[in-house]
């Protein structure tokens, strides 16, 4: 490792290459539009997605070109949930950064952009980021000298391409998987809409009827917490799925899990996980939020905390029906309290539904079934590629492990 040396991240970056957010009071809310330019935001960032909210016309764009993203930028969220980082590629479309993102503009002739993301995105250099915030009651990003002295080991630029190459194959994998998925849920959402929504257009088609959600649910239930709660230092114990969990299909995140005792477990009467549960989130900003879980995914064994409601059907419907019956469902509006949102069983059970022939549900019953469990194989995929590349990228960060170039 003798041709490796250590360089602080100010002197990989272009000149002028941190540029933090504008100032909210340079970019209001009043002057975004509905389509235009986008405005790139914390979410982009956290979730790596590129779905926009907010945009802007080309006369403000110029007014900001300072704040445009370009290929091979990192934005980084700088506030709140700090330091998740996400790269432009050279397909996403041009806009500027919003006030709660930095962006990080290597020089490319001193380090490959996907090396600096991959030793960012590392548990070092997020401790290195997130080390480098300050703040009392909400916190950011430091301020520019302190997170440019930030050390970076910097091997040579053939290697760190091939180290970045390493890494972004499985990233790829991922990638591919989460593609999928999500193609696999729209054949469902689109088979239960053309089976069960378009056909009640022009009134209920023979065999169908009018109900509330309680005429087909066997079960709904909460589950509990240990009093004093629960202990964040435990690790070895049955996971507690709460609000933060709660993602739809195969997008659960592991990051965000809390434990409780396995005697704990064993004495609760209530909120246990099984194959194929419907989960609700019941109280909070995010009522509503849906999942399921099954084929031991995420976990063999898991419970509800009391902010979460289990669904089971009864001999009416099976699972996957009352899933994606829910998923057309804005389930806020049932919202029971002002103060506190959230949805109580009695909200839930009244929720008038239409309730189509047996049969029909039946059968899409067995044709999404092996859809939902290719999306659970497929999230398991996920899980040991991601496993797999928070163990090796360290070790490729420190030399321990090396890439022949």
């Amino acid at each position: 490792m003798s041709e490796w040396k250590e360089v602080t991240l100010g002197f990989v970056l272009q000149d002028n290459g941190y540029i933090r957010g504008p100032f909210g009071s340079t970019l209001k809310r009043g002057e975004m539009r509905e389509s235009g330019i986008p405005v790139y935001e914390q979410k982009n960032a956290i979730y790596n997605t590129r779905e926009f909210r907010f945009f802007i016309d080309e006369t403000k764009f110029k007014e900001l070109s300072r704040f445009q993203v370009r290929t091979n930028d990192l934005i980084i969220s700088c506030s709140g949930t700090v330091g998740k980082i996400s790269i432009i590629k050279e397909s996403d479309p041009k806009g500027i950064i919003s006030q709660a993102l930095l962006i990080l503009r290597p020089d490319i002739l001193k380090i490959d952009p996907k090396y600096l993301f991959y030793f960012l995105s590392s548990k070092q250099g997020f401790e290195l980021i997130t080390q480098s915030s300050h703040g009392l009651v909400q916190v950011n990003i430091a301020e520019k000298k302190i997170v440019q002295k930030i050390p970076i080991p910097l091997p040579p630029l053939p290697e760190q391409k091939a180290i970045a190459e390493v890494l972004s194959s499985i990233d790829d994998k991922i990638e591919l998987l989460h593609r999928q998925n999500k193609t696999l849920e729209e054949m469902a959402m689109t088979l239960f809409r053309q089976w069960f929504i378009e056909p009640t257009k022009d009134g209920l088609p023979d065999g169908w009827e009018e109900g509330k959600l309680g005429d087909i649910l066997s079960i709904i239930e909460s589950g509990s917490r240990p009093k004093g709660g629960i202990d964040p230092n435990l690790k070895d114990g049955i996971p507690s799925i709460g609000a933060e969990n709660i993602n739809g299909l195969g997008n659960y995140d592991y990051s965000k899990t809390k434990y409780i005792s396995k005697e704990f477990y064993n004495s609760m009467k209530r909120g246990r996980i099984q194959d194929y549960d419907v989960l609700i989130y019941k109280v909070g900003a995010y009522i509503g939020k849906k999942a399921m879980f099954g084929k031991g995914y995420p976990f063999e064994k898991a419970t509800i905390n009391e902010h979460v409601f289990i669904l089971r059907g009864n001999n009416k419907v099976n699972q996957f029906f009352l899933y994606f019956l829910l998923n057309q469902q804005d389930l806020e509006q049932l919202n029971s309290n002002s103060v506190q949102p959230g949805l109580t069983q009695e909200a839930m059970k009244s929720f008038e539904i239409i309730i189509p022939s047996f049969a029909l549900i039946s059968r899409f019953g067995e044709l999404t079934k092996p859809l939902v469990d290719k999306i659970f194989s497929n999230a398991k995929q996920i899980r040991t590629l991601e496993k797999l590349r928070d163990t090796i990228l360290p070790k490729l960060m420190n030399g321990e492990v090396r890439v022949k170039v």
